[in-house]
């Protein structure tokens, strides 16, 4: 009975283990197309309902949440000058799943043409459609 729980128990943990892997799989994908400013790969990796929210932070004004949608984010990426270059730097991945959802947390230094222009944390959530995340 103990050789059944420990077989059940590995199972479950290496199918546990592919999907986290399917998961970072997209996020890297992502973040190989944000670096290319390939709006066409993005949109392979992004649903057409991407919601994308950003928090400043300001200890005089306060915190501010914005909003941009999808078809402004693709368009501030085609805009982006050739000769300029920048580079979101992953530190890690934190990655929950739960059935047909999965919740990315990133932690990031962003560098702007070799210099560090902030550092922050992005999440990502992603639905599993089909077979596909």
């Amino acid at each position: 009975m103990k050789k059944v729980i420990v077989f059940i128990l590995l199972l479950f943990g290496g199918i546990c283990n592919a999907q986290k892997k399917e998961v970072q799989e997209v996020i890297d994908n992502f973040f190989v197309a944000f670096h290319q400013k390939d709006t066409i790969k993005l949109k392979l990796v992004c649903s057409d309902k991407l919601i994308l929210q950003s928090i400043s932070e300001s200890t005089i004004k306060g915190n501010k949440l914005s909003d941009e949608s999808v078809k402004e984010f693709y368009k501030s990426i085609a805009a982006i000058p050739s000769n300029v270059t920048f580079k979101e730097k992953i530190l890690s991945s934190v990655i929950q799943i739960d059935g047909s959802m999965a919740h990315v947390w990133t932690p990031y230094e962003f560098y702007f043409n070799d210099k560090l222009s902030h550092s922050g944390v992005n999440t990502f959530t992603l639905f599993k459609e089909k077979d596909n995340w």
